[in-house]
């Protein structure tokens, strides 16, 4: 498949330079998600030795199904399950105030902008779900599970390049976060759709109220986290007790918050509680939920079942093929059909990287696994497997195709980081202020100066140096 040509001079480009506030906003999101990466693969690690040594195999059965919680209040579950509908309801929280930014003040915002990662997310969760289907159908499987590999887990993929040490241009780096904002997005769809049990109309109206006030509360410029809080805790509870996935309340809560700048804000009120909510979501819930799901038996034969049985090998396949097909074909086709070239210093295998890349499917992917069988204790663990083994060889893939380009993507980096006149700006976006150019020149005739003093020091030294060489030699023995 060859890449799409240039066509004209109006043509835009893809993939190319961000503005320097998003790269900014993106930089911080991803370091913090970064950091939480490295802890969800240590969770996730932590979880499969202690469940998979047999002399303490039984403690973690033990400790994941214990329960506690006020039972008068319907709210008297596991620990696995505070985990998938408590914890992973501040994720979706922080998901929720990522998604309002970017439709505000993002990338998102502009439709023309929006067309490529959309179609590339849509695509990266349509094609994985046609793949577990078509492998389910062929094997006479279960089709329940194929929501399992859409989910792209942007902690875990962040956590492999902190660990191969690749550090992607900002471009890249931006594209991968907006895919999983779409992907998280599409997800909660999903979750609020396919997911819902029977529901409890007089706790779901409740949950409405509570949304409501929330959104009043927010609109009339009340504050404090004691008013909040509270409420959120009250909404999360009967969104739980009327059936729909609790995590549904946390997106809603975050896509209430205002993102858009006043005069005189350095931060948006959604940005601030990002800032300080997105810590303890990457860092705390997420890995707690890693830690308390990803325990699964890793025996010879549970990994042969992996790659038999029809709903685990359509997860893999679903993460594996699915994933890079999906995201790498939405990319070329956007590219293709809106006459977009991709930015000259990138190439189209490292779209098809990050594609790969993409395939880690970890957090949501769990998440809806344990959703899809809940009846089936044995197939979803075995679906969990099939989650960390397609995973695993999404990572290895991409990791051998970005070490290929780590050379290119640590000079775009460096380039984009450089600032030699040090006004804390990167000299890429000043390229056409013409301030910025007489500072340089000045920077530049100061070092030409130095340097001119220092070859006449030089100079001179050499001439003494010779001098004192001619008198030793003309010297009476």
């Amino acid at each position: 498949m060859a890449a799409p040509s240039p066509t004209d001079h109006q043509s835009r480009k893809l993939l190319g330079l961000l503005s320097l506030p998003e790269r900014r906003f993106v930089a911080d999101a991803l370091r913090t998600e970064t950091v939480g990466g490295v802890l969800l693969l240590v969770a996730a690690i932590t979880a499969l030795v202690w469940a998979n040594i047999p002399a303490i195999s039984d403690s973690y059965a033990d400790v994941r199904s214990f329960h506690i919680g006020p039972a008068a209040l319907g709210l008297d579950l596991s620990l696995q399950h505070w985990a998938a509908d408590g914890l992973l309801a501040i994720f979706f929280f922080v998901a929720g105030i990522e998604l309002k930014r970017e439709l505000v003040a993002g990338d998102l915002r502009d439709a023309r902008a929006a067309a490529l990662p959309v179609i590339a997310a849509v695509c990266g969760m349509a094609v994985p779900a046609v793949v577990y289907v078509l492998v389910n159908i062929a094997g006479d499987g279960s089709t329940d599970g194929w929501a399992v590999p859409t989910a792209t887990d942007i902690a875990f993929a962040l956590a492999v390049l902190a660990v191969i040490g690749t550090s992607l241009p900002s471009a890249l780096r931006a594209f991968l976060l907006t895919l999983a904002v779409v992907d998280d997005l599409f997800a909660i769809m999903i979750i609020a759709v396919f997911f819902t049990s029977d529901i409890d109309f007089l706790a779901l109206g409740g949950a409405f109220v509570g949304l409501a006030l929330f959104w009043f509360l927010l609109r009339t410029g009340v504050h404090g986290w004691y008013v909040y809080v509270p409420l959120a805790l009250v909404i999360w509870g009967l969104m739980y007790n009327s059936g729909v996935h609790a995590t549904i309340a946390g997106v809603a809560m975050g896509l209430m918050l205002r993102c858009t700048r006043r005069d005189g804000e350095r931060q948006s009120p959604g940005e601030h509680i990002e800032h300080l909510v997105r810590p303890l979501s990457a860092g705390l819930a997420v890995p707690l939920f890693a830690l308390l799901s990803a325990g699964v038996s890793l025996s010879d034969e549970a990994i042969a079942q992996v790659f038999t049985r029809p709903e685990t090998l359509g997860v893999v396949l679903g993460l594996v093929v699915g994933k890079t097909v999906g995201i790498f074909g939405g990319t070329w086709l956007a590219a293709r059909f809106t006459k977009a070239e991709l930015n000259e210093d990138l190439a189209w295998p490292d779209v098809l990287a990050v594609a790969t890349l993409a395939g880690i499917g970890f957090t949501v992917s769990l998440l809806i696994g344990e959703l899809a069988f809940a009846d089936d204790t044995v197939l979803t663990d075995e679906v969990k497997a099939a989650v960390l083994i397609g995973s695993l060889i999404a990572a290895v893939l991409a990791c051998v195709m970005l070490k290929l380009r780590n050379r290119r993507y640590k000079a775009l980096t460096d380039a984009e980081e450089r600032d030699e006149d040090h006004d804390g700006i990167p000299d890429i976006y000043e390229q056409h202020n013409p301030e910025y150019h007489l500072r340089m020149a000045r920077i530049y005739e100061d070092r030409a100066a130095e340097h001119r003093r220092k070859a006449e020091e030089a100079a001179a030294a050499a001439l003494q140096t010779a001098a004192g060489s001619t008198t030793e030699g003309d010297r009476p023995a």
